[in-house]
């Protein structure tokens, strides 16, 4: 059985940085198509980065709001996916969620197999 765990979740400032974590024992993750998204209290769960491919031919993708402050990345060897988030803003304060093995065609979309928990990050102003 597949289980997803974030961690890395945090309170920081406004302006400062955290850095998600993502396993997910049972999967290979260099194999699957691998997401974060967010959910903040009283709004729907969007896409914030995703990332496909393997073998040199990775490509990430990114929501608007996050372009430029956010990178996600893969160890392989490690078997962790990462999402670095800097320059926090207190509009970014959401439950963050991994998700893997996508079956849609954005993705951003919430089309994936396997979620985790999630881990709370909170910006203070």
């Amino acid at each position: 059985q597949v289980q997803v765990v974030e961690s890395g979740g945090g309170l920081v400032q406004a302006g400062g940085s955290l850095r998600l974590s993502c396993t997910a024992s049972g999967l290979t993750l260099e194999r699957y198509t691998m997401g974060w998204f967010r959910q903040a209290p009283g709004k729907e769960r969007e896409g914030v980065s995703c990332i496909r491919g393997s073998s040199g031919r990775t490509r990430t993708y990114y929501a608007d709001f996050v372009k430029g402050r956010f990178t996600i990345s893969r160890d392989n060897a490690e078997n962790t996916l990462y999402l670095q988030m800097n320059s926090l803003k207190p509009e970014d304060t959401a439950m963050y969620y991994c998700a893997a093995d996508f079956t849609g065609y954005s993705c951003l979309d919430p089309a994936y197999n396997h979620w985790g928990q999630g881990t709370q990050v909170t910006v203070s102003s």
